[in-house]
């Protein structure tokens, strides 16, 4: 898969992502987020078929991934998967989590159905809760 071109991600459909730390008040620097799609058929719709990695990459220091996750040829009507490491992101900033802890890979199963459009999944989260919605 080619990385998505950000020039030609803001005319055609493109999928981002955010993360907001809400212990410490900040965007989530340097959490591991990789997305999946689901390979499906068409008789199955998204309930069936195995998860195929896409991409993983880290947040920059604004919690924003460098760039769309999906753009372009690659931006295409399906099931994806986003997984955020929660329990890497809090252990590595110092927390006392609990072994094993609360919440350990955030996953946020969605669809993409219209490729001309922009889908932003971002995540506020804390060791022991999170909160998600289609963004802008």
């Amino acid at each position: 898969m080619t990385l998505p071109d950000p020039q030609h991600a803001s005319v055609a459909g493109r999928l981002t992502t955010h993360v907001l730390d809400t212990v410490h008040g900040t965007p989530a620097v340097r959490m591991a987020v990789s997305l999946y799609v689901r390979e499906v058929s068409p008789e199955d719709g998204c309930s069936e078929g195995r998860w195929l990695l896409l991409r993983s990459v880290l947040t920059n220091e604004d919690g924003r991934v460098d760039g769309p996750m999906l753009a372009g040829e690659d931006f295409k009507p399906g099931c994806y998967r986003l997984v955020f490491d929660v329990e890497g992101y809090f252990r590595a900033k110092g927390l006392d989590l609990p072994n094993p802890a609360f919440l350990g890979k955030v996953s946020i199963d969605f669809g993409l159905a219209d490729p001309q459009s922009h889908y932003h999944v971002p995540l506020l989260v804390s060791p022991w809760a999170y909160s998600t919605y289609r963004g802008s």
